[in-house]
């Protein structure tokens, strides 16, 4: 479990060296906490402490109506990071409530919505990252509940990565939904790729399940990881979210 690493409000610089970003993925539960309360200023102080330079968001937009945002705006637009443009409805910021935050400064190319095999609404999201060590692509996702369509899901995120510059160091990131660390679904990723499962993340209170992953290929040096346990952290969302920093290739 880790703390959170604080920098000031606006600052661009990378965690550690030149080459270093971190990443992160949180499920924010349409910012409905524990206690039953729809908070999305928690959320954003959450991310806050977390302080990441990519975040995947799961459930980031209200999945009837009009699917707006759970995040307002103008919120987003007072934090040190933009909403890519991945929502197909004007107050959507996300896919299937998959969204992607760029600490400003960031160039985004090639973003994607992806439709991905499914028994229930979801997707995924992805997007090519100019960091301040080069480019990166990033990837993200929130993966079927049954399991009956996990791996294929998998896949579809896997194929769209390899049809789109292969070599480009990749992060796949989101809630797999899935228990096992090696088995199951996770079978899908091969010799070319890292798992990294830090710790248990749901439920939020008291996690015993290691649902939310980063997976990372193997061009990618993972320098730390954890998952993000503070106090706000334990009520803002029913998960907890997870984050990593990584060393980009020379």
């Amino acid at each position: 479990m880790s703390g959170a690493v604080h920098r000031p409000h606006g600052s661009h610089k990378p965690h550690g060296p030149t080459g270093r970003i971190r990443v992160a993925t949180y499920n924010i539960h349409k910012s409905i906490g524990t206690d039953g309360v729809c908070d999305p200023m928690r959320i954003i102080s959450v991310l806050r402490e977390m302080d990441a330079d990519i975040v995947a968001l799961q459930e980031a937009d209200r999945r009837f109506g009009s699917r707006a945002s759970t995040l307002p705006l103008v919120a987003l637009d007072d934090t040190p990071w933009r909403p890519l443009d991945l929502g197909r409805r004007p107050r959507s910021i996300g896919w299937h409530g998959n969204a992607l935050l760029v600490r400003r400064g960031l160039e985004a190319r090639a973003v994607h919505a992806l439709d991905v095999p499914t028994l229930e609404p979801r997707g995924a999201v992805s997007a090519d990252i100019v960091t301040h060590g080069g480019a990166l692509r990033v990837a993200g996702m929130h993966c079927d509940l049954s399991g009956f369509r996990r791996r294929a899901q998998f896949r579809a995120v896997l194929d769209h990565t390899e049809a789109q510059r292969p070599n480009l160091p990749t992060v796949l990131m989101g809630d797999f939904n899935q228990w096992g660390v090696a088995s199951g679904a996770m079978r899908a990723f091969g010799n070319g790729w890292q798992v990294l499962t830090p710790g248990p993340t749901f439920p939020g209170r008291r996690p015993v399940a290691q649902l939310d992953r980063i997976v990372i290929t193997r061009n990618l040096h993972c320098v730390a990881s954890g998952v993000h346990h503070s106090g706000l952290a334990s009520i803002a969302s029913d998960h907890l979210p997870v984050w990593a920093d990584i060393e980009l290739p020379n």
